[in-house]
């Protein structure tokens, strides 16, 4: 490879160890990118109801979900995204982030859906009483509103999603093998598998007052 390192010369270190790899990619790929949302990327954030938010500072890194029903995030115009922020962990690792680093990446999904929509730019957390007003749900407002000033937007191919038979699987139901948050849980606190069941019985009972 291009730099001879500890683990034998094989990590790449630089932009033309990548190159001398990847192919430079098409045309079509370098043009669908804007510094807008475009009419479709419109209509595929209108859609989704899940999005993953990046961030970035030197105290760390994030990759925190955010969901709601379709069209919970808004576009105050083609290049500005409204983001709510609705109850969640409390760790607000995220927002922390974007107040050292305003830097973001976001990524738009739509269950069945194998395309997905990016969003990169600068973020600010706002607490204005308009904004905030605009995502009331259930007689609830959110803590505050993520709004995203955009420098790049472009749609991204299925093929992640093809190779991973995303939402077929999913229609499958939740698999037995994969952990429960109450398992989670029982590993961080010493108990057992009663401990977990009580659990996870636990939060479903409370979550639906907890979502807003």
């Amino acid at each position: 490879m291009d730099t001879i390192d500890k683990d034998g010369g094989f990590t790449i270190t630089s932009p033309e160890g990548l190159d001398a790899i990847y192919a430079k990619p098409a045309d079509r790929v370098v043009d669908k990118e804007t510094d807008y949302v475009t009419e479709p990327g419109r209509a595929f954030i209108a859609a989704s109801p899940f999005l993953i938010l990046s961030t970035a500072s030197p105290a760390g890194i994030d990759c925190s979900p955010k969901g709601d029903a379709p069209g919970f995030v808004q576009l105050l115009d083609e290049r500005t995204v409204l983001i709510p922020d609705r109850p969640g962990n409390n760790r607000i690792d995220g927002m922390k982030n974007i107040l050292a680093n305003p830097k973001v990446g976001i990524i738009f999904m739509v269950p069945g859906a194998n395309e997905t929509y990016r969003v990169n730019g600068s973020a600010r957390i706002s607490v204005d009483p308009a904004l905030l007003s605009r995502f009331e749900v259930r007689g609830k407002q959110p803590r505050v509103v993520i709004v995203v000033s955009v420098e790049q937007a472009f749609s991204h191919c299925p093929k992640a999603f093809v190779r991973a038979k995303l939402w077929g699987a999913a229609a499958d139901g939740r698999p037995e093998s994969v952990p429960t948050l109450g398992q989670f849980a029982a590993f961080r606190d010493g108990g057992d598998t009663t401990y977990a069941a009580k659990y996870d019985t636990e939060y479903a009972k409370r979550m639906p007052d907890e979502l807003y």
